[in-house]
C-alpha cells in the first residue's frame, strides 16, 4: 500500500484524474471500476474535462459500479446508474451498453450478483478499482463483519451508513436499508485500486483503514494485502496517520510518482 497526501481535497481529486487519465491513455480498452459518492463528483468532472479537450477517450471502456441500493430502478434518481449518467456516463464517449451496475430492481437478487461477478470475469476481470470509504470503514458496501473473500452479494446496511447517505434523499426515511455491493474478495481482485478521502471527518478511519490490524470489522483493512493499492488523501484525512513523514518522502522521491509532482 502506497499513501499520497495532498494539500487540499481539490489537489487529491486532481491527482486521482490524472492517473485514471494515464492508465485510459496506455490501455484504451482499460475496465475500470468505479465508485459512487459526493467524493468522487470532483474526479468525474476532471475527467469529463479532459474528454471535452480531447485528451480522453473512453470509447472502447467498460466500467464495473461497486454497488447499487435494493428496491431502486435505474431510473430513479436516488439509484447509482442515475448516478453515473449525471456524473461521467452523458459527459463522456463511453458507450453505455459497456457500463455495468448491478440492478437492484432485479426479481432474484441472488442471481443478479451471480450475473454480476460473471461478467467481470468475461471482461476479463477488473485494472482499476477508485474507492472511497465509508465513516464505518467499508468499501463498496462491505460493512462490518464483512468476509475478507466475500464476493458480490446482499448487504444490509448499519445505521451509520443509513444516517451518512440518508441526507441525500428528499425524505430520509426513503433510503433502502440493503444494497448489492461487490464483495471485499471481489475488490481486491482488481489489478489496481485507488481510494480516494478527503476531510476531517475520514482521518480516524483512514488512520485505522491504513496502519491498524487487519479486520472484517473494517473492511478496508484488507487493502493492505493488495498488491498494488495506493490511498490518496488530503491533509485534513491524513491528520491522524503516523508514517506521514516516510508517505511523504516516497512521493517526493520515487520515480513513479516523478511526473505527478
Amino acid at each position: 500500500m502506497e499513501v499520497i497526501i495532498q494539500p487540499t481535497k481539490e489537489a487529491a481529486a486532481m491527482l486521482v484524474s490524472r492517473i485514471l487519465a494515464k492508465e485510459i491513455q496506455a490501455k484504451p480498452q482499460l475496465v475500470l471500476g468505479l465508485a459512487t459518492g459526493r467524493t468522487m463528483e470532483a474526479v468525474y468532472g476532471l475527467l469529463a474535462q479532459m474528454y471535452r479537450v480531447g485528451q480522453l477517450d473512453f470509447s472502447q471502456c467498460k466500467s464495473f459500479n461497486l454497488d447499487e441500493y435494493v428496491g431502486l430502478a435505474p431510473t430513479d434518481p436516488h439509484s447509482y446508474r442515475y448516478y453515473m449518467n449525471e456524473q461521467l456516463f452523458s459527459h463522456v464517449n463511453i458507450d453505455l451498453a459497456n457500463t455495468y451496475l448491478p440492478n437492484g430492481a432485479a426479481e432474484n437478487l441472488d442471481a443478479e450478483c451471480e450475473l454480476y461477478e460473471e461478467n467481470i470475469r468475461k471482461r476479463g476481470g477488473i485494472d482499476l478499482q477508485l474507492l472511497g470509504i465509508g465513516r464505518s470503514g467499508h468499501i463498496g458496501f462491505n460493512e462490518p463483519l464483512s468476509a475478507l473473500l466475500s464476493r458480490t452479494r446482499v448487504k444490509p446496511l448499519t445505521p451509520t451508513t443509513i444516517e451518512q447517505n440518508s441526507g441525500l434523499f428528499e425524505r430520509p426515511e426513503h433510503m433502502p436499508r440493503r444494497a448489492i455491493t461487490m464483495g471485499v474478495g471481489t475488490i481486491l481482485d482488481a489489478r489496481r485500486c485507488i481510494l480516494l478521502a478527503t476531510g476531517a471527518e475520514k482521518a480516524d478511519i483512514i488512520a485505522k483503514a491504513v496502519e491498524g490490524p487487519i479486520t472484517s470489522m473494517i473492511s478496508a483493512t484488507a487493502l493492505q494485502l493488495h498488491r498494488r493499492c495506493t490511498v490518496i488523501v488530503d491533509e485534513a484525512a491524513a491528520a491522524k496517520l503516523q508514517g506521514t513523514d516516510y508517505y511523504r518522502w516516497v512521493f517526493a522521491n520515487e520515480p513513479e510518482w516523478q511526473e505527478f509532482q
